[in-house]
């Protein structure tokens, strides 16, 4: 392209789509990010092209023709065919603003480009391109080719057996009709995606929880069988508490000596008695805590383990909802792909019937 003799009137960013050539029926997206699309004039030729680069390579390169329709399919998104390049190109824009403005423009160009077809004939009939389309593509909708005189004129060599009027209003509320319910099951699609992501997320948040919960159990664990070695510890200690002391003294001590040797050990064997009770109560006391301490644990351990087996259920049920919801996922994908294939249907039999009339 000459940047001397063609020169943008127009530029936009938008998501460039083309159709499928396989199916004709499915978008593919030219990249991932959106790409700079300009209307270009080349005054040597009086013409008006659409292009697109993405790199050094054009994704669109059309020419306006005034037989050409710009779609509004949707809010953002919008296409038109180009019998040329035997494909359909698709926009998606940021806004409905910005939509709004590259359909504008589009009427802008064609009508300019009718004027120069006009001008450039010497008074002959005009003859119109070959626009039509072959059964397996996706047409524009050509109802609103008729609006321009120059399109009459296109008109009045077809056959005279057309639709009249009140029949060609049908067809257009046919078309309306079928692009709005269009755009109900793109958005209920939408909606059912919205609503499978939050599932996963609250599926994950229930993992996540279910998670803390199993550490807690098992810490709770851990601390028990602590608690109960040492029980057994202070069992042991108890037990080995001495239960007499052994006399030492020989035969042959006096009898003051003795005596005063049994008063001693009297003396002591009352020490030993009320330190081996007070021991003994002391270790009663310790034992009866650890008891009740792990009385408690068992008790948290099965709240533990109830409210474990209750998280469990959730889950499951979570899963049986997500499943549900991907089912129901796939069968609106699946019937949004019927509805497109019996609108592309109708819109060829529209443009075929558009066709012929006068």
């Amino acid at each position: 392209m000459s940047t001397a003799r063609e020169q943008p009137i127009f530029s936009t960013r938008a998501h460039v789509f083309q159709i499928d050539p396989a199916t004709k029926r499915n978008w593919i997206p030219a990249g991932k990010h959106a790409l700079t699309v300009s209307y270009f004039y080349d005054a040597t030729r009086n013409v008006y092209r659409i292009i697109s680069l993405g790199g050094a390579k054009a994704i669109i390169n059309s020419t306006v023709t005034p037989n050409m329709t710009f779609t509004k399919t949707s809010q953002k998104f919008g296409q038109w065919a180009d019998s040329r390049a035997n494909t359909v190109y698709g926009l998606g824009f940021a806004s409905e603003q910005h939509l709004t403005q590259f359909a504008e423009k589009f009427q802008e160009v064609k009508e300019a480009a009718r004027l120069a077809r006009e001008k450039s004939q010497d008074g002959g009939e005009l003859t119109s391109p070959a626009l039509g389309l072959t059964a397996h593509q996706v047409p524009p909708s050509p109802l609103v080719s008729t609006n321009g005189p120059g399109d009459e004129k296109l008109f009045r060599s077809q056959s005279a057996d057309a639709p009249g009027p009140a029949e060609r209003e049908r067809l257009k509320k046919m078309l309306s009709e079928g692009s709005v319910g269009e755009v109900q099951w793109e958005a209920e699609f939408f909606a059912l995606q919205d609503s499978n992501n939050k599932l996963a997320g609250a599926l994950r948040e229930a993992n996540a929880a279910a998670a803390q919960w199993r550490q807690q159990l098992e810490a709770q664990r851990a601390e028990a069988e602590r608690l109960r070695q040492r029980v057994a510890e202070l069992e042991a200690q108890a037990a080995a508490e001495p239960a007499s002391v052994s006399e030492k003294e020989g035969p042959s001590q006096s009898l003051e000596q003795l005596e005063a040797l049994v008063e001693t050990k009297d003396q002591e064997i009352q020490t030993l008695r009320s330190q081996t009770s007070g021991s003994r109560e002391a270790a009663d006391t310790e034992r009866e805590e650890t008891q009740q301490k792990v009385q408690d644990l068992e008790t948290r351990n099965a709240e533990l383990e109830h409210q474990l087996r209750a998280t469990e259920r959730s889950l499951e049920e979570a899963r049986v909802e997500r499943e549900r919801a991907r089912a129901e996922v796939g069968r609106a994908a699946q019937l949004l792909d019927v509805r497109l294939f019996e609108l592309s249907e109708l819109r060829e039999g529209l443009a075929r019937l558009a066709e012929g009339a006068p």
